[in-house]
């Protein structure tokens, strides 16, 4: 495979992780799905996630299969890489296997912490140029739930 064909597996491969998680997590924050950009992760996702709920049922509200396609594609991710890099999966065994789930699980939670980062600087710069944005209130709601904590630590200023 050349450089290209790795390059854009990963590329692919990473958008789409991407766009399962931040599915779950839109639906985890009861995000309002009639927002643009959550009509754009359905749509981009829905042919993958109807299908897998027929198999992984939901639980306590949480839809799981878009977490578990997000884990997946994380996994067929990282299993290319070592593959590429010389490391023979052929003789897979259980401590393999669990640790790229592991390592995939690692990679979701730190593309978790880059949502919730770029979540809240692009609410910051669209509350001094827009603060009517029909964004903001998505935004709002996937980074409430971790600047709650600091609002609660920190007397407002001003």
């Amino acid at each position: 495979m050349t450089e290209a064909g790795i390059f854009l597996f990963k590329t692919v491969t990473g958008i789409f992780s991407l766009a399962f998680l931040l599915r779950f997590y839109l639906q985890v924050v009861r995000a309002t799905p009639h927002n643009p950009l959550s009509v754009f992760v359905i749509a981009i996702t829905d042919f993958a996630v109807v299908p897998t709920r027929r198999f992984v049922p939901g639980w306590r509200g949480y839809d799981l299969s878009t977490f578990l396609l997000a884990l997946i594609a994380e996994a067929l991710l990282l299993s290319l890489t070592l593959i590429l890099n010389g490391i023979d999966l052929k003789t897979s065994t259980f401590t393999t296997i669990l640790a790229i789930v592991c390592l995939s699980s690692v990679s979701l939670a730190r593309m978790f912490v880059y949502i919730i980062i770029v979540a809240t600087f692009v609410q910051a710069i669209l509350s001094w140029v827009n603060p009517y944005s029909p964004i903001m209130s998505l935004l709002a709601a996937m980074s409430s739930p971790f600047l709650d904590i600091f609002r609660r630590r920190f007397n407002p200023v001003g």
